[in-house]
């Protein structure tokens, strides 16, 4: 109509007459010239016929179906088009209302859409999280969306009509197959509760939900003496909130809750009866429940609770229900040794109080993990808050970390001064302590500094650190289960540095990813030094801001922060060589944080000529007063070892890594000079040389700028 009154929504160009929003979805018409009457479906042009029974709807298909409006296989009883052209309707869907008020989300309608008001119209159902693109209800309010099969299915559920069930098979704990009985996969949770479907009688799958029987009889209001102020009413946790019984949140699944208290507790733990004494083998005396809703902090692990709380009166202790089952010992990837769970601590035991994961300080009154080797301490939730990164443990000696040395001699203060490490033949010698040393570490390919073992029948150095890594160590910046194992003398790319190195590295046995040495020791948990910087520094994985070294943004991959001012520098420049060597000048370069030079024309690289941020560091040589860009001193493979063999499969001699400085070749596949970092045969009769990056695997080429 070019003129009148229309329902529209402006932000989704959305427009209805008023005429055609007043009728409902579905209008019948009924047709002399047809037995059953035709149905009307706003939304599709043809008229529509209901099949109340899949023999019906089977005949008139070609082939499997989908629902037009919620996607799922179409079947009875449904509506199909009259007109044979491919429309298919669930009843259900047909009949869905435009507007529901859901008792599982009171304070707001949900809205049917033809899309998610989301940018791209897809979502994740907060029922059941899967993927949907088709018509949702939706909540703007709560951003909550649901698939029109499970809003008006949890709907039934809170009225309490389990109609649609009866017809539906239920599966025991044990389900059989063609293969016999077999337990069904932990993988595969309940929409309800979010516990394994193993765990109880349940709907079958065939049904389009994963539902335990129990969890569709849920009563929808519940008196809870948790929380006897108010009932407990059955509701979609919109809110995210955590249950005041275990602590826990999920995102996802019912759970009884109290809006005006901002109440909530999982179903399961709402219905589990309140057991009046608890014992733990992990504490020598019983727990009592305390059924005063009364704020206190945990004695276990150091967090408030204001609702159930169980008490030990021998102890004189009171702790949340979870915490009376914390392992008294676990295996963490946040440190070498086993961490030891205990009530309090005085003060004097440790030397800093900060925990070595968020870095905050542990109050020593109440619980948490520490180490009675390194005098280190742990958060309790820190160290429980990634389940993938800990393993409980009965007994201290059962984690054996095996050493990569073994001792020869030892000093009269202890100290080993001769040992044998399992990635070298000859014995190594504990260097004399008096610095100034040109060589590099073959652990880190850092600049050997004191203290530091040496081979006195070889050029071999490591760095006392390196040398005493263990041969397997877990790390808590790598995301598989199994400790990752020493390895040397093979090309890689470190996962958290992107550099190319042949040095020694931890390599994953079962993804193959590899860490180099730097990027293990700079980010084991603690304080770190630097040499420019007079405060400690601590590693925050999360952190985005600016490094103060390259300028460059950490772009969310963590970065080394200090506590007392806002000194930061991302991962890459906290690992940088202190001193490098170059061919513009014949001394040792250092790096430098800051250029007194007030001269803006003196602030060039001496290497590419080109200007310099005096704010940013560089390498500097104060004799010869050459300075450059840290990217043009070290070029682009810094941690490969010059000399060290590289087996190429298209030459039948070894190859020797080689860094060209004066004298360029032609490179024997591109042809163009061999400038920097190549590969040269190392039978002297043979003339062949080729790039690194001519050869080499994609994967071991540089491919990525220097930030400074």
């Amino acid at each position: 109509m070019e003129s009148g009154f229309v329902y529209g929504c402006s932000p989704c160009k959305f427009v209805v007459h008023i005429e055609c929003a007043s009728q409902s979805a579905l209008q019948v018409i009924k047709s002399t010239n047809h037995e059953h009457p035709f149905t009307l479906f706003n939304g599709h042009q043809h008229p529509l016929l209901l099949m109340l029974n899949q023999e019906q709807l089977i005949d008139n298909q070609s082939g499997v179906t989908d629902c037009s409006r919620c996607g799922e296989k179409v079947s009875a009883p449904s509506f199909y088009c009259a007109e044979y052209c491919g429309f298919y309707l669930h009843k259900v869907c047909a009949e869905a209302p435009v507007e529901l008020n859901h008792p599982f989300h009171p304070n707001h309608p949900l809205l049917l859409m033809q899309k998610s008001p989301h940018l791209s119209g897809a979502y994740f159902c907060t029922f059941c999280h899967e993927f949907g693109d088709k018509f949702v209800y939706h909540c703007s309010i709560c951003e909550l969306d649901f698939h029109i099969k499970c809003a008006l299915f949890t709907l039934n559920i809170a009225e309490n009509n389990l109609k649609e069930l009866e017809h539906v098979a239920l599966h025991d704990p044990l389900i059989s197959s063609e293969n016999g009985d077999k337990k069904l996969k932990d993988v595969s949770k309940c929409f309800g509760c979010w516990e394994p479907l193993a765990m109880y009688t349940h709907f079958s799958l065939d049904c389009g939900f994963n539902l335990h029987e129990k969890c569709a009889k849920l009563p929808f209001k519940l008196n809870h003496v948790y929380h006897r102020k108010h009932p407990l009413v059955l509701q979609f946790n919109s809110k995210r909130l955590s249950c005041k019984i275990c602590q826990e949140t999920r995102r996802r699944g019912f759970v009884y809750g109290c809006s005006p208290c901002k109440f909530v507790a999982h179903t399961e733990c709402a219905s589990q009866s309140s057991l009046q004494v608890i014992k733990n083998t992990n504490h020598e005396h019983p727990f009592t429940l305390f059924l005063r809703q009364v704020p206190f902090t945990c004695d276990a692990c150091g967090t408030e609770g204001n609702h159930v709380s169980y008490t030990c009166g021998t102890c004189n202790i009171i702790i949340h229900k979870n915490c009376i089952s914390l392992p008294r010992i676990i295996k963490s990837k946040w440190h070498d040794h086993p961490l030891v769970h205990t009530y309090f601590h005085h003060i004097e035991d440790f030397r800093v109080l900060d925990c070595l994961i968020c870095h905050d300080e542990v109050n020593t009154e109440h619980g948490s993990y520490y180490c009675s080797k390194c005098d280190v301490i742990f958060h309790v939730k820190c160290a429980m808050k990634d389940k993938d990164s800990y393993e409980i443990v009965e007994n201290e000696d059962e984690m054996p970390n095996e050493s990569s040395i073994s001792v020869i001699e030892r000093n009269d203060a202890g100290e080993a001064t001769k040992i044998k490490h399992f990635k070298h033949m000859h014995n190594l010698m504990l260097g004399p302590f008096v610095g100034g040393y040109e060589n590099s570490c073959n652990g880190c390919m850092l600049p050997i500094s004191d203290p530091f073992y040496y081979c006195s029948e070889c050029i071999f150095f490591l760095h006392k650190a390196c040398a005493e890594l263990t041969k397997m160590k877990n790390v808590w910046h790598h995301h598989c289960q199994e400790p990752l194992a020493l390895t040397s003398d093979k090309a890689f790319e470190c996962q958290e540095c992107w550099h190319i190195s042949n040095a020694f590295a931890y390599e994953c046995c079962g993804c193959e990813e590899n860490k180099c040495l730097r990027c293990v020791i700079a980010l084991t948990p603690g304080a770190r030094t630097c040499l420019k910087h007079v405060h400690p520094l601590f590693f925050y994985r999360d952190y985005e801001g600016q490094c103060n070294a390259c300028g460059d943004t950490t772009r969310g991959y963590g970065a080394f922060c200090c506590k007392d001012c806002n000194f930061v520098l991302d991962l890459g420049c906290f690992s940088l060589p202190i001193t490098a060597r170059h061919k513009c000048d014949k001394h040792l370069l250092s790096l430098t944080d800051n250029d007194d030079n007030s001269y803006s024309e003196s602030h060039h690289c001496d290497i590419c000529e080109e200007s310099r941020d005096a704010n940013r560091w560089f390498y500097h040589c104060a004799t010869c007063d050459t300075s450059a860009h840290v990217g043009c001193v070290l070029g682009s493979y810094p941690f490969l070892k010059l000399g060290s063999i590289y087996e190429e499969t298209n030459h039948p001699h070894p190859l020797t890594i080689v860094n060209k400085k004066y004298y360029y070749p032609n490179c024997d596949k591109c042809g163009k000079p061999c400038e920097g970092v190549a590969l040269e045969c190392s039978k002297l009769e043979c003339k062949y040389i080729v790039h690194w990056d001519c050869v080499t695997p994609y994967f071991l080429r540089h491919w990525w700028k220097w930030g400074m």
